[in-house]
């Protein structure tokens, strides 16, 4: 893909990820998503797939927030149709993203492996 190619993908996931976080937001009412948080958005090369990166906070398991998510899914992309000018709306693909997690839980064990 050329850098154009990756700045318009990037533009892009931006857009989305803007778009998504203001629906989560305001209009979508399931209480399981109320401590969900989107952090990235990935998209394939022909922008026809949008891989969204989500956290959740307390009180909901991601198991939950999975099914909520995938339950909204066909809600989302309507709407997201209706505020992208594009000729394709992508396919939305929610995943977890476990950085944080990792981070906060692995912290510990690497500063003790590193006390040896």
């Amino acid at each position: 893909m050329k850098i154009s190619g990756h700045r318009r993908a990037a533009r892009m996931g931006d857009l989305i990820l803007r778009e998504l976080s203001t629906m989560l937001l305001n209009e979508v009412r399931d209480p399981r998503l109320s401590m969900v948080t989107l952090s990235g958005v990935r998209m394939n090369t022909n922008l026809r797939i949008a891989e969204i990166f989500y956290s959740v906070g307390s009180g909901v398991t991601k198991e939950d927030a999975a099914q909520a998510l995938v339950k909204a899914t066909g809600f989302l992309r309507t709407q997201l149709g209706k505020r992208i000018k594009v000729k394709f709306v992508p396919e939305l693909r929610f995943v977890f993203d476990d950085f944080l997690e990792d981070m906060v839980y692995d912290k510990p064990a690497r500063i003790d492996s590193d006390d040896d």
